[in-house]
């Protein structure tokens, strides 16, 4: 299969032997999404008479350079205001001029005319890689009204989620801006800029550079992990009539946890709270994060290194298709077998699981609507799945990056949009999408009673 942000295995911070393990639950991100205040424009010649971006009125574009080692020391800035961090913030229109500016060649004139000079033009082609767009909230309510007609008229309307809809939950994404492999991809670039840096001012400062793989990532313990207003609205939408399935790429437990019945989705890439006998095949859904990191540190180690500085721990199996393994060390309590348990998790190389991907299969071959909710749709086979529903498609689309099936969720047919592309939270735009669905004092009540929610999930989770 291809990847796989489910089988991402967490630091265990009660755990020192797992300290080191080399894939982890990556760090939630930090967005000035986040707020709505408005902000300047980094472009220095804004095209906005305001200068700042309101995020009620402006659509807007977020984006992070990779920078050299040196950080931004000696890099002539002509056209961006870069924060130190090689972060920048635009107006749609005024990223869109941006761009427009890296494709020219670079002379001493065009610098002088507010074009960028060479390592500039380096930094907004890399940033171009994996900038995140957000539409202004005028326009996301304007797609809501769209988006609830279409669950009215829908009959077998299904969602699709990947990783953007948790990271509001402390779970960091894979190819956002601030994303796991897009930081790992940041790194790389970092020299490659380096190099042009130290080859146009010779401000390279080598002894600044550090090892990646060293650094410790942080990241929020699963069993600390609580449903967010997207898993919420989703749940309350099966109980409606209004959603008939879900098919998430997560591992993290949150549909579950959020009131989805295990009847009522298909979790792709496995549950981290889900373990089951190898032996009688029986089922078991925990508490708490059941995977044996132990083990997998173990079997990374003697890949990658020949030698681990962890004990070989009792029972642990090497997997064949992914070199990590599945055992977690615990054994079946049905009366007469006490099989060995495995994690459901499908890591690199693995299958996923027959009976999984078909219950997902013929979901999506009977849709007429799909809500696919952040998520890139890159991991196959499961990015396939929402392009199986009747014809014509209804595809709904909501995240911050762009996709290679946008233009299919914006065709016309009839002069009426058949789906919606929508740039940004997904929570933010679920907020107004239940707006529109129900009455609004139904909606404010159940809003208000989210507190009680969060009592109910403390019981569903422990960690021991």
């Amino acid at each position: 299969v291809g990847e796989s942000p489910a089988a991402k295995r967490k630091p265990r911070n009660s755990s020192g032997v797992a300290a080191k393990i080399a894939e982890r639950l990556p760090a939630p991100p930090t967005s000035p999404s986040a707020d709505r205040q408005a902000k300047p424009c980094c472009l220095k010649l804004c095209r906005k008479q305001s200068k700042q971006i309101d995020p009620e009125n402006d659509d807007r574009v977020e984006v992070r350079a990779s920078l050299p080692p040196s950080g931004l020391a000696g890099v002539e800035k002509s056209l961006v205001r870069w924060s130190t961090g090689g972060d920048a913030l635009f107006h749609e229109i005024c990223w869109q001029h941006v761009l427009g500016k890296a494709k020219q060649r670079v002379t001493t004139k065009s610098v002088k005319e507010g074009g960028p000079a060479r390592v500039e033009k380096l930094l907004i082609r890399d940033a171009a890689k994996t900038c995140e767009k957000h539409d202004s909230v005028l326009k996301v309510q304007e797609h809501a009204k769209h988006i609830a007609a279409l669950l009215r008229n829908a009959k077998h309307c299904i969602a699709f989620t990947g990783a953007g809809i948790s990271t509001a939950a402390g779970i960091g994404d894979y190819r956002g801006r601030s994303g796991k492999w897009t930081d790992e991809d940041r790194a790389k670039a970092s020299a490659a800029i380096g190099a042009a840096v130290q080859t146009s001012v010779n401000a390279v400062n080598d002894s600044q550079d550090s090892d990646d793989d060293d650094e410790e990532e942080g990241g929020v313990a699963y069993e600390e992990l609580r449903p967010t207003y997207t898993h919420e609205a989703l749940a309350l939408l099966i109980r409606k009539g209004l959603l008939h399935h879900v098919i998430s790429q997560n591992g993290d437990g949150l549909h579950g946890l959020s009131g989805v019945e295990q009847s009522n989705m298909s979790e792709l890439h496995g549950n981290v709270f889900v373990e089951s006998c190898e032996k009688c095949a029986r089922r078991y859904s925990r508490p708490y994060y059941t995977l044996n990191d132990e083990a997998g540190q173990y079997f990374e180690e003697m890949g990658d290194q020949g030698q681990s500085s962890v004990a070989k721990p009792k029972n642990a199996l090497q997997c064949t298709t992914c070199g990590l393994t599945h055992r977690t060390g615990r054994r079946c309590t049905q009366k007469g077998c006490k099989g060995l348990l495995k994690d459901s998790i499908i890591n690199f190389g693995d299958n996923l699981e027959e009976g999984v991907l078909d219950t997902a299969q013929d979901h999506a071959r009977r849709s007429d609507l799909c809500l696919s909710l952040g998520t890139t749709m890159q991991v196959t086979p499961a990015c396939e799945l929402v392009e199986m529903g009747q014809t014509p498609l209804r595809l709904v689309i909501c995240n911050r990056q762009e996709t290679a099936l946008d233009d299919l969720a914006g065709e016309i047919n009839n002069g009426q949009p058949l789906g919606a592309r929508v740039f940004g939270d997904c929570d933010l735009l679920m907020k107004h999408v239940m707006r529109e669905l129900l009455p609004l004092d139904e909606v404010k009540k159940w809003e208000e009673d989210r507190p009680k929610r969060l009592l109910h999930y403390d019981t569903q989770r422990t960690n021991t």
